[in-house]
């Protein structure tokens, strides 16, 4: 199997999360020191206007740009990397798939492949999950449930997520194959994740292979009858437009 990453996306969304955490952490010091200097340095003419505004105004920007900064770490920087989980996982399947990453968002990874055309929705979520058909609930105290809205790593519904991929990716395959239908698969990429699931309208997979059900059993047994794949041609003509903008 191939990977095709979009490297310049990749780093550019890294650099941001880097530069917007140290911005926000300059922000926040630079607030209580401003709020503070009466109190390292008594000799100080501070206006009390500016004392008693600038924490309102410059409190809730730290705030703003911390919790985005710590969602695209999420999403840019934390390890395990979706790609190259996704990758490990689907070790052995046949030379003629591919990995696209990053190309296609909403659809954050494409897997063109002899089983068919999926949108795969990876979780970087490291939590205790249920799912029962298309409802997620999530397990914990209610402290881990506080420091979630912090770490910003609650999980919501991925299947509404999952199906915004797909109709995406639907919509820019109708010019190329407009009789191949996009599947939707949910992976999670952190193998301390620890999910129930008990018949999930959308498949919910492991991206590690030691773990039960994992995406690369599920990709091995998809039937024979069952498989939607694009002919060469097709596939050829969509890594063209994909990599068009890399």
């Amino acid at each position: 199997m191939r990977t095709e990453v979009n490297d310049k996306l990749v780093e550019r969304n890294r650099r941001i999360a880097q530069y917007l955490f140290f911005f926000s952490f300059a922000v926040l010091i630079g607030a209580f020191i401003i709020t503070n200097q009466q109190a390292f340095n008594p000799s100080a003419d501070l206006d009390s206007t500016l004392v008693i505004l600038l924490p309102s105004l410059v409190l809730p920007i730290g705030l703003v740009t911390t919790l985005v900064s710590v969602r695209m770490t999420n999403l840019w920087v934390r390890e395990p990397r979706p790609e190259k989980a996704l990758k490990n996982g689907l070790k052995g399947l046949s030379n003629k798939s591919v990995l696209y990453s990053y190309f296609h968002i909403p659809a954050r990874h494409v897997l063109i492949s002899p089983q068919g055309v999926y949108a795969i929705t990876a979780l970087f979520q490291d939590g205790v999950y249920t799912v029962e058909g298309d409802k997620w609930s999530t397990h914990g105290s209610a402290l881990s449930t506080f420091t979630r809205i912090f770490r910003r790593d609650g999980i919501g519904n991925p299947n509404t997520e999952a199906q915004r991929a797909v109709e995406h990716l639907q919509k820019l395959l109708q010019p190329i194959a407009p009789g191949v239908e996009v599947k939707p698969l949910i992976i999670f990429t952190d193998p301390r994740a620890r999910v129930t699931i008990t018949n999930p309208t959308i498949p919910v997979l492991y991206a590690d292979s030691d773990l039960k059900p994992n995406l690369k059993d599920f990709m091995r047994d998809v039937p024979r009858d069952g498989r939607a794949a694009l002919t060469p041609a097709q596939a050829e003509a969509f890594e063209q437009a994909t990599l068009a903008s890399k």
